[in-house]
């Protein structure tokens, strides 16, 4: 008998969903109410698409694992993106300090737009698997409170029901999971949302001739000075550009959409780098703003009675404040688990979806915990507050962080959690205890740490006189 699976969003999470699923289904379709672009285009059913998209190395290897037939690392650098090392290729700005440059590279992430990385996936999942890429809006889904059945979706040709051995809900920050559950009379659902109010703001540059090199430099804000929320980062992305996001939480910490007080925002942030840099860089765009920020967690895994054949990723399970660049890993991670146990069980085994559930919550309730822990701080945060076990956390990992400034031993296990390549437990490691208990063996560094000739580059960009 054939078996059909059906994909709800053909976004990285969707994507990567369905190819998990193509090695155990003989159909598999996803369904989506956008036109995608042939190209690395933006399309309006990304709100965040514009922003900047940090593809960290634990959500990359799980990538890796998942489309067969390519490596997804050599497919995404050749099609653009930029790799990034941790450990000797970025310049950041913590509110503890600057972070050192080691010779050794730590774990690497990947930049580019999230145009060019949704094509990408899209296109190798396409051309490597047997999945199906149809225009339709899904209206609900089909079955019992014990097991779904499919999905009812509307056309152009009109409205039809599409029948399935087991649906995925990928369809991101607008999923109406919670109500279509609760039509199939799962009403239980738990949802929890965290919201700094933070506001994107996004322009795009032309890389200035010689500064190809120039390392990733963020500005990070600072949650625990009692003031709204601020920070800046300069990334590479394909097409020899220069990707400018800034950030800032509600009560005026909101960046502007103005190109001059875009300018005069970087230049106010705690170190003017961003805005020295971008000062003398020929700007490609007008400023894109975008509000779509808040943490929101769907407690999935703890509903009492779960429907068989039902899976929900992505941002339809969780989203996160994308300062701290979680989403895409977690997506990812989520898919792995997915395919993990559809390999272990195969489709159709009763409880499998309820497992997948599970297993997805692990990497969905560490990025939330690590992005709610910071957003609390910011005043005007609605939904949540600092409670006793929230200053003991942050007492420690800002002293951790401190340490990491002048610490290969502190840093290296923040870069692993950043990463996603380790868990948070990773910070609790003796020799992590040990180091943080120490402090930093280093004196902090004055200034970014830049090479000479990155200070060059620098100083002959600088229109600011600062």
């Amino acid at each position: 008998m054939s078996r059909r699976a059906v994909v709800i969003g053909a976004g990285l999470a969707g994507m990567l969903a369905a190819a998990a699923l193509s090695a155990v289904a003989d159909e598999v379709v996803v369904l989506d109410r956008d036109d995608l672009p042939e190209g690395p285009e933006h399309r309006k059913g990304l709100p965040q698409g514009r922003h900047a998209h940090l593809l960290m190395a634990g959500g990359l290897a799980a990538m890796e694992d998942l489309v067969p037939g390519v490596s997804m690392r050599k497919h995404l650098l050749a099609a653009g993106a930029h790799e990034i090392p941790l450990g000797s290729g970025m310049v950041a700005l913590t509110p503890e300090g600057w972070f050192r440059r080691w010779r050794h590279p730590g774990p690497r992430m990947l930049t580019c737009t999230r145009a060019l990385l949704d094509w990408a996936v899209r296109g190798a999942v396409l051309d490597n698997t047997g999945v199906e890429i149809r225009r339709a809006r899904v209206l609900e889904l089909t079955g019992s409170r014990q097991e779904v059945t499919g999905v009812r979706l509307s056309t152009a040709a009109g409205e039809e029901e599409l029948a399935a051995d087991f649906v995925v809900d990928a369809s991101g920050r607008g999923s109406r999971i919670v109500t279509w559950l609760a039509r199939l009379g799962v009403d239980d659902v738990r949802e929890k949302t965290v919201d700094a109010g933070l506001v994107n703001a996004t322009r795009l540059y032309r890389t200035p001739e010689g500064a190809g090199r120039f390392p990733l430099t963020m500005v990070q804000a600072d949650p625990y000075q009692g003031r709204p929320g601020r920070s800046g980062m300069v990334l590479p992305i394909e097409g020899d550009r220069w990707m400018v996001s800034l950030a800032g939480t509600r009560g005026g910490g909101e960046p502007p959409s103005d190109p001059d007080a875009f300018l005069r925002y970087t230049l106010d942030l705690p170190d003017p780098i961003v805005g020295r840099l971008i000062s003398g860089a020929e700007p490609l765009t007008e400023v894109h703003v975008s509000r779509s920020t808040s943490n929101h967690r769907r407690y999935l895994e703890k509903v009492r009675c779960w429907p068989d054949r039902l899976v929900v990723l992505g941002d339809a399970l969780a989203t996160f404040n994308p300062a701290y660049g979680q989403g895409m890993s977690v997506a990812a991670l989520g898919a792995r688990e997915l395919d993990h146990e559809l390999r272990r069980s195969g489709l159709g085994e009763p409880g499998l979806a309820r497992r997948v559930q599970r297993r997805a919550a692990r990497p969905v309730e560490a990025a939330y915990a690590m992005a709610v822990s910071q957003d609390v701080w910011y005043p005007g945060t609605r939904g949540g507050s600092p409670g006793v076990a929230d200053r003991l956390v942050t007492a420690y990992t800002r002293r951790m962080i401190r340490t990491a400034t002048g610490s290969y031993t502190a840093a290296s296990a923040v870069w692993d959690v950043m990463s996603m390549t380790t868990g948070p437990t990773r910070l609790l490691r003796p020799s992590t205890v040990l180091a943080t208990l120490s402090g930093p063996p280093l004196p902090a560094a004055v200034g970014a740490p830049l090479t000479e000739d990155e200070r060059e580059v620098l100083r002959r960009l600088d229109r600011t006189g600062r």
